[in-house]
């Protein structure tokens, strides 16, 4: 013999302020906002595979078991390139801040060092009201040598990619993060019950088929019937049937 379904007291307060805020609802979809509530079910839907899942997190385990959430990848970073090195013959320098660009690691130095103080926030020298175009140039090897910098070897690391949009993401929780974010809609259980456009998924098919039945429809109405305060929406829906 199955068990009476019984209502509980933070359960009959959910009913209740829904009834009131639809007033004209009927009694399957209060029955399945009862469901919604009993069995904290927060569907989603997935939009690229056209199917709706019971939860974010059904959906994410079911993703990650077929690797079609997140793909682990290695990449390389390189570090800024050096403004002079063992090369460079000729350099010129900014005056302000020690800017340096050099004959061989700029394609066009002069040009680059004009450029640079004309619009250097440290160059207060005025002629006109324009920024002076004042810098050095050095052929000194010493001088040179005093801006050599020892360059950064690049470095391999293991990033993560989104499997839904190619993204790279510093880590599998980012993906996700942004995954729950940007790419599933929720839905109520009376709006997966109400559209025909998306599968549903068949675990979460076969939950909603399980409890979407007369039987368990008039243990919702019996379960009601205990509490007055029902009363009055029991006696409408049986009036419309």
């Amino acid at each position: 013999m199955a068990t009476a379904l019984s209502i509980t007291a933070e359960q009959k307060n959910e009913l209740l302020k829904f009834l009131k805020k639809n007033r004209g609802a009927d009694l399957v979809t209060v029955y399945l906002a009862f469901v919604e509530e009993k069995y904290h079910l927060k569907p989603v839907l997935f939009p690229r595979d056209k199917t709706i899942y019971q939860s974010i997190e059904d959906l994410i385990k079911i993703l990650e078991a077929g690797g079609k959430l997140w793909r682990e990848t290695e990449i390389t970073v390189q570090f800024g390139q050096q403004s002079v090195n063992e090369d460079t013959k000729k350099i010129y320098i900014c005056p302000f801040t020690g800017k340096v660009f050099g004959d061989n690691t700029c394609p066009n130095p002069q040009d680059a060092i004009y450029d640079w103080v004309a619009k250097c926030p440290e160059n207060k020298e005025r002629v006109g009201g324009l920024p002076v175009k004042r810098f050095f140039v050095s052929e000194d090897p010493e001088v040179i040598k005093n801006y050599i910098s020892e360059r950064k070897s690049s470095i391999k690391k293991v990033v993560f990619s989104s499997a839904v949009t190619g993204k790279l993401f510093n880590s599998k929780a980012a993906v996700i993060d942004d995954f729950k974010k940007n790419h599933v809609k929720q839905l109520t259980l009376l709006e997966v019950q109400n559209q025909n456009r998306f599968q549903i998924e068949e675990h979460f098919l076969g939950f909603i088929q399980k409890h979407l039945t007369e039987d368990k429809i008039a243990g919702f109405v019996e379960a009601l019937s205990q509490h007055p305060e029902f009363e009055p929406y029991l006696e409408k829906w049986v009036e419309s049937d």
